[in-house]
């Protein structure tokens, strides 16, 4: 692998944890909110990622010698989808979109995991610029070796 894809590697990581990042404040921004209808109340996003191996792998799949494997190429977003989990119920009768029970339906939103997704991506996000940092040194030194 040359040392010019740990860039790219790093920087796909970037950007997907961006998007993370973009879904869980979305999340967290609606997890109060409630619409005047039911169906339309806001359900919580997940971005889903893919690693990018699908021509990783030349010649025999099956034989692992280090020029027949190539490291991967990075990772995209290959799309964002909403969760199917319940709707958070509240008994509040005086809720002016409150239904003939008194419920008002809530986001289906999870903050504490929310939390915990926004901490794991701004982690993710550090780490894929510190490979990046530590690349660019390993570079650098490459190229004081020649003066």
């Amino acid at each position: 692998m040359a040392l010019m894809n740990v860039f790219d590697i790093a920087g796909s990581g970037m950007s997907a944890q961006s998007v993370r990042l973009n879904t869980t404040a979305s999340n967290i921004a609606n997890a109060e909110s409630v619409a005047t209808n039911g169906e339309d109340t806001y359900r919580a996003r997940q971005p889903v990622f893919e690693a990018q191996m699908h021509s990783a792998v030349r010649g025999n799949p099956l034989d692992f010698g280090s020029e027949n494997l190539n490291a991967g190429q990075g990772v995209r977003v290959m799309g964002v989808v909403e969760s199917d989990a319940p709707y958070q119920l509240r008994y509040e009768p005086g809720h002016p979109y409150a239904d003939e029970n008194g419920y008002v339906k809530y986001p289906n939103v999870n903050v504490v995991e929310e939390m915990t997704n926004m901490i794991s991506a701004s982690r993710s996000f550090q780490t894929n610029a510190d490979v990046m940092s530590a690349a660019k040194k390993m570079m650098e030194q490459a190229l004081a070796l020649g003066q």
